[in-house]
C-alpha cells in the first residue's frame, strides 16, 4: 500500500481504536494497510493516494445507484439547507412511510430508525413485548447488528475480529446470551428440534433470508417457508432481517419473491441512499405495540432525519421508475462466471456463489451452505486474491464472509475490467 495510506493509518491508530470506526474496515481478514477513500463517483472510488478503483463494496450495498448520484445529491443539498435535524416530525417522514407501506405487502406500519442494528434491536424487543416470551432463535453466521442479544454466533466482521466463541464480544452478560438460541442456517431439522425443546417459550425466529454475512449463502428450497411454519405453529413471530435484501433483488422485499409472510421486517442500506437510515415494519397490530401507542419503548433523536429521508425518497422513486435490477443481475452473473472461469483456467480452487445481484468469491471448490462450510474456506487464498484485485484497481469486500455488489452505475467496461483483473490475479496464484 502507498506511503499516503500508511501515513493515514498511523494517524488514525493514534486517535481511533484500531484506526477504524467499524472493525470490517481494518483488513484483519486480508492483511495489509486499509485503504482510505477521498471521493467516489458512479462505479468508481478515488483513493487518498489518487488511484482509482472499481468499487464492488458500494458502501456494503447501500449505493445501488452508485456514488455521487446528482439527483440524490441535489435532494440532500436542498434538505440540508432547510435544516439538518429538528427532533420534530417532518412531512418527508410520512412520504417515506407511505411509500414503504404502499409497495411492501408485509408492512402496514413502519418505524424509521438510524441503523440496521437499531431496527433489529427494536424488532427483537417488539417480538418479546407482543408475545410475552424471552427466547430468540437465530441462525449461525447471520449478522443482525451489534446489539447484545444478536452478537451470539454472529457473522460479518465478528468472524474476523472475534475469538470464534458463541458470544462474539466481551461485555455481553451470559444472562443475555442465554436467551438467544442458535441453529445452523439451512438446517430445517435443527429449527424443528429447537421449537420442540422450548415449546411456548420462543418469542421469534430471526433470519437473513439470503444470508450475506458468512458470504453469499442462499436458502435451500423451502427452508424459509419451514421456519415460518414452525414459528407460527408455536405462536412465535417470524422476523425477516432484510437490511441487505430489501430493494436489492427487486423493488421490494426478498420475502415477496418467495411467498413469505413475515410478522416483522427490518430494512436498511439500499433504502437509505447512503445515509444512516433504516426501518422496522410489520402488521399494524404488532407495530402499534410500540410507544407511544403501546408499551414497547423505542426512541431516537435523529430517527427520520430529514436529510436521510430526502435521499431515501429519491432513491426509492428512482428504483421504482427505472428498475435497474435485470441489468445489475446480468452484470453480476457475468462477473461471477468470469471469475470462476479464470479460476478454472488457472487451476485455483475458487468458486463464486451468487444470488441475483450479490456475489462472493469463496476459496473452495464447492459453494458453502452454512457457516461451518464458509469458515472451512481457505482464508489465506482469499486474502491473496483480494490483494491482487486491489493492486489491479478492483476493490472487493475485505473478507470472504461478506457479499459484493454491482450497482446501476457499473458499465460493461467495468465488468470486463473486473474479469480481466481476476484473470491476471488468478494466474499469479
Amino acid at each position: 500500500m502507498s506511503l499516503k495510506h500508511n501515513e493515514l493509518s498511523s494517524r488514525a491508530i493514534a486517535v481511533i481504536p484500531g484506526g477504524v470506526n467499524s472493525p470490517v474496515r481494518a483488513f484483519n481478514a486480508v492483511g495489509g494497510t486499509p485503504i482510505y477513500v477521498a471521493a467516489g463517483r458512479g462505479s468508481k472510488i478515488t483513493l487518498a493516494d489518487g488511484r482509482e478503483c472499481i468499487d464492488c463494496c458500494c458502501s456494503w450495498g447501500a449505493m445501488i445507484l452508485g456514488h455521487g448520484d446528482p439527483e440524490v445529491a441535489e435532494a440532500v443539498h436542498c434538505a440540508a439547507l432547510r435544516g439538518t435535524t429538528f427532533g420534530i416530525s417532518t412531512p418527508g417522514e410520512i412520504e417515506l412511510a407511505e411509500r414503504l407501506v404502499r409497495v411492501l405487502p408485509a408492512i402496514e406500519k413502519v418505524r424509521l430508525v438510524n441503523s440496521g442494528t437499531e431496527a433489529v434491536m427494536t424488532a427483537i424487543r417488539l417480538a418479546r413485548g407482543v408475545t410475552g416470551r424471552d427466547l430468540i432463535l437465530k441462525c449461525e453466521g447471520c449478522y443482525h447488528g451489534h446489539s447484545d442479544a444478536m452478537l451470539v454466533a454472529a457473522g460479518s466482521g465478528v468472524l474476523t475480529a472475534g475469538d470464534g466463541a458463541q458470544v462474539a464480544s466481551a461485555g455481553i452478560p451470559h444472562s443475555i446470551a442465554h436467551d438467544t438460541l442458535v441453529i445452523p442456517y439451512n438446517d430445517s431439522a435443527a429449527a424443528q428440534r429447537a421449537f420442540a425443546a422450548h415449546p411456548g417459550k420462543i418469542a421469534a425466529i430471526i433470519v437473513e433470508p439470503v444470508a450475506g454475512n458468512m458470504g453469499c449463502v442462499p436458502p435451500l428450497p423451502n427452508y424459509l417457508q419451514t421456519l415460518e411454519k414452525l414459528a407460527h405453529a408455536d405462536g412465535a413471530l417470524f422476523i425477516c432481517d432484510e437490511v441487505i435484501n430489501a430493494f436489492r433483488f427487486h423493488f421490494g422485499l426478498y420475502s415477496d419473491l418467495v411467498g413469505l409472510h413475515p410478522d416483522i421486517v427490518t430494512m436498511g442500506k439500499v433504502m437509505g441512499g447512503g445515509f444512516p437510515l433504516a426501518a422496522v415494519g410489520g402488521r399494524a397490530e404488532i407495530m402499534d405495540a410500540l410507544a407511544p401507542t403501546g408499551s414497547v419503548y423505542q426512541a431516537g433523536t435523529l430517527s427520520g432525519n430529514p436529510v436521510a429521508v430526502a435521499a431515501a425518497n429519491v432513491v426509492l422513486a428512482r428504483l421504482e421508475k427505472e428498475s435497474p435490477y435485470e441489468k445489475i443481475a446480468r452484470y453480476t452473473k457475468a462477473v461471477a462466471e468470469g471469475i470462476e472461469a479464470a479460476a478454472k483456467d488457472a487451476n485455483v480452487p475458487l468458486c463464486v456463489q451468487r444470488y441475483e445481484t450479490v456475489f462472493t468469491p469463496f476459496a473452495t471448490t464447492q459453494p458453502p451452505r452454512n457457516l461451518a462450510e464458509s469458515k472451512a474456506c481457505d482464508a489465506s487464498l482469499y486474502a491473496r486474491f483480494f490483494q491482487g484485485m486491489l493492486a489491479r484497481g478492483v476493490y472487493l469486500e475485505p473478507s470472504q464472509f461478506e457479499v459484493n455488489f454491482i450497482s446501476a452505475a457499473h458499465t460493461q467496461m467495468d465488468i470486463e475490467k473486473i474479469i480481466s483483473a481476476a484473470k491476471e490475479t488468478l494466474e499469479t496464484l
